[in-house]
């Protein structure tokens, strides 16, 4: 088992690693910023080191930092949490070359994923179903890119290949836009991702975003932990997740997952990962690997009662899956709100200091959160303080105990999203589930029209 473990990371994320790497004895070192000295990990990791001033690039992406920081503190391994430098493959194989275990994939996997034309050509030959396509990247040549558009049928997206987090893509309604399009995206793409090679898809109008949890153990093993549900979304952006997703059918989901496992065991990949599909008349469709651990894993452990943090860690000190296929058993329905301190309406972030913070409870409510009464959340960073996560034994009891969750929690101060996942817990059209990645968005457009007609 490792012994001393950096976490690469702040907020909820990070104290959840911390809890786990406690749980299995394994001492713990928390890098910080100088505005995140008074994070909650911080002050109960075994130690800390404080690697900068705010800015991420100057403390959070500063790769010879946090690797200082584990060398000085004679660490064996830095976990990477999500965001920051968590799918970076320069900084896993830097972690790596430096004598540390870095906590996810190998660097090469990580930057295999990373590329989403070499990824879906990869996936394409392990069986895993795709999106039609270009088939790999564009080039400047007007006419061939309008037949492949044409071949594919209209309306296409254009797609950053370095991209991700719904940055770098541009839907294409007529032939007419499509070379502008093409242009704009690989000139966005270059400054974004110091990448502009850009690829081609078939735009699905009304899909659901479905991902399927894995484990792999780098050692020939890999399981799958069922799907999530993530289609509830403003901007590519998740508010609202859960497991299992409503109305994919047990056969369904032993099926793709058969067929995530085999592309893990394919491409050899090392501990918890994501594979995201676009989900449309009953079909799934790869559109990208995320190799990190996901902000609604605990979704899939309340259905599950595994702890994926636990089995990345048990994966990096060298074990081998300890958990079989037949081993993993989903019960129930669990759902996670993201709680973000930003405005309701404008969705304008909202620093500041929390002046009251009261987290809910009662059965199968689990909060996870680095707040605190008096603690002072800072404008450097994502706006995301937390995750209210519920349990029931079905959709229509976990709804209900959000709603009950929703209404206890308290946080004063600042402005929070909360009223936002009040009004999403009521909403018809969620609770009858199975709605689009589209839903949302257009829910929030009619309200803001409405008020704007009733001004």
């Amino acid at each position: 088992m490792l012994e001393k473990v950096v976490i690469a990371n702040r907020g909820e994320i990070a104290l959840r690693i911390l809890r786990a790497c406690h749980t299995l004895g394994i001492r713990t070192v928390a890098v910080h910023s100088t505005v995140d000295r008074n994070l909650k990990h911080v002050a109960m990791a075994d130690e800390s080191v404080c690697i900068g001033p705010p800015p991420s690039a100057q403390s959070y992406l500063d790769m010879p930092a946090i690797i200082a920081a584990a060398e000085v503190t004679d660490a064996q391994a830095i976990h990477p949490g999500y965001g920051f430098l968590s799918e970076n493959a320069d900084f896993a194989e830097r972690v790596e070359q430096s004598g540390f275990v870095f906590i996810g994939p190998r660097a090469e996997t990580i930057r295999l994923m990373g590329d989403k034309v070499e990824a879906i050509r990869a996936m394409k030959e392990a069986g895993v179903p795709c999106v039609p396509g270009s088939g790999g990247p564009l080039d400047d040549d007007a006419a061939t890119n309008v037949r492949i558009a044409r071949e594919i049928g209209y309306p296409v997206i254009v797609k950053a290949a370095g991209g991700g987090g719904g940055r770098g893509m541009r839907v294409v309604q007529t032939e007419a836009a499509l070379v502008t399009a093409i242009a704009t995206t690989k000139q966005e793409a270059k400054a974004a991702f110091g990448n502009d090679m850009v690829y081609m898809e078939k735009f699905l109008e009304n899909p659901r975003h479905v991902e399927i949890q894995v484990l792999a153990d780098g050692q020939g093993n890999a399981i799958h932990l069922g799907e999530r549900d993530c289609s509830m979304q403003r901007r590519h952006q998740k508010v609202v997740e859960e497991a299992p997703a409503p109305g994919i059918t047990p056969e369904a989901r032993a099926e793709i997952g058969k067929v995530c496992v085999d592309a893990c065991i394919r491409i050899g990949y090392r501990g918890a990962g994501t594979f995201e599909f676009l989900y449309e008349d009953g079909r799934f469709y790869f559109i990208e690997m995320n190799t990190r651990i996901q902000v609604e894993h605990p979704v899939t452990e309340m259905v599950t009662g595994i702890d994926l943090v636990r089995e990345q860690l048990m994966i990096a000190s060298g074990h081998k899956l300890s958990i079989r296929q037949e081993d993993v058993v989903l019960s129930g329905h669990a759902i996670e709100c993201r709680i973000n301190a930003e405005d309701p309406d404008s969705f304008l972030p909202s620093p500041g200091t929390i002046r009251h913070f009261h987290a809910p409870g009662g059965p199968g409510v689990r909060v996870d959160t680095h707040v605190y009464e008096g603690y002072a959340v800072p404008p450097n960073y994502d706006s995301m303080i937390g995750k209210l996560i519920v349990h029931g034994p079905d959709r229509e009891t976990a709804i209900c105990r959000m709603r009950v969750a929703l209404s206890e929690m308290v946080v004063d101060g600042i402005k929070t999203n909360i009223p936002l996942q009040q009004r999403i817990m009521r909403d018809q059209g969620f609770q009858a589930g199975g709605q689009n990645i589209h839903y949302l968005e257009k829910r929030l457009s009619e309200r803001k029209n409405k008020t704007l007609a009733i001004g």
